[in-house]
């Protein structure tokens, strides 16, 4: 089996070479002449896939910046629904499958309980219209496809949240951390070996295709998040550098992001573990395992 792999240089790109690389042959493109994976250039892209001609296509590439996105909106509306949508045609027309990654911001946040694939998205950002527009495409295409809306990636491979406040709390006496928004930290670890999970049993019974919920389990604010990581950290290191007292929760608002956030994040997996035999664990677990990692790689950098 031919696995046509777009973004595997980021962080959900990078654990899934790995958890794919036991279903079959893997190709993974790069932003580079020949076979492109610049998603924005949507001609190389369309001929890229029609010259592999894969049986599976997952697309782990995206256009990230939330803030950036609402001066960007053209290129993030390119590669986070254009790019999908070129994806979907050529899936429908070899007869791949095409695995799809979405995003907790489609929903405005404002319910107080986790959503449901039933909820009706209603994004509040230019970011969310971009990813919720790239999910409708690649529905209406016709092509076979699993879709997973995750939420609040992290690695210790790439800038993210865990590595950033990680780095901030040896770098800084304060940090302020938005403390009413709400969600799950989804390590590109769990994110990768579901998929490839679900892929393996959906490939064997299409009835299995769809869109579903993927993200670990329970939920946390972006400050009780940071508070976590600044816990692990003391635990590994004994180090009263890193105090949790030099994290000020603040509100969004206080915050100023520059850019309208949803306040709830929290994704409901139910659908997803019930259809896959699944059990997902607990976000708390994932943080502490990459933190050790990121400790460990900085050890040994240093060495």
């Amino acid at each position: 089996m031919r696995i046509l792999l777009l973004g595997g240089d980021g962080q959900v790109g990078w654990e899934l070479r790995r958890s794919l690389s036991i279903l079959g042959d893997v190709v993974a493109l790069a932003r580079k002449p020949g076979k492109t994976g610049d998603l924005q250039n949507l001609d190389g892209l369309r001929k890229a896939v029609r010259d592999l001609c894969p049986d599976v296509i997952v697309n782990a590439a995206a256009y990230t910046n939330v803030a950036g996105a609402e001066h960007e909106r053209d290129a993030a509306f390119m590669v986070n629904a254009l790019a999908p949508e070129v994806m979907a045609r050529e899936a429908a027309r070899c007869g791949a499958l095409l695995v799809h990654f979405s995003s907790d911001y489609v929903y405005n946040g404002k319910s107080l309980s986790p959503y449901t694939e039933d909820v009706t998205p209603s994004p509040l950002n230019v970011y969310g219209e971009s990813k919720l527009a790239g999910d409708r495409f690649v529905i209406e295409s016709g092509c076979d496809y699993l879709i997973f809306r995750t939420s609040w990636v992290y690695s210790a491979r790439r800038n993210n949240f865990l590595t950033t406040m990680v780095k901030l709390l040896y770098q800084r006496d304060q940090l302020n951390v938005v403390a009413d928004q709400f969600g799950a930290p989804t390590s590109a670890e769990l994110i990768a070996d579901v998929t490839a999970n679900a892929l393996t049993q959906a490939l064997k019974n299409r009835n299995l295709l769809g869109l579903y919920h993927l993200t670990a389990k329970g939920s946390t604010s972006w400050y009780d998040y940071a508070v976590f990581i600044a816990d692990v950290l003391r635990a590994r290191q004994k180090d009263t550098v890193v105090e949790t007292a030099s994290i000020i929760p603040v509100t969004a608002e206080e915050y100023d992001a520059g850019v309208v956030r949803p306040r709830n994040s929290c994704l409901k997996t139910s659908r997803l573990e019930q259809a896959f035999g699944l059990s997902m664990p607990e976000w708390e677990a994932g943080v502490s395992r990459v933190v050790d990692e990121w400790m460990d790689c900085e050890i040994r950098s240093r060495k």
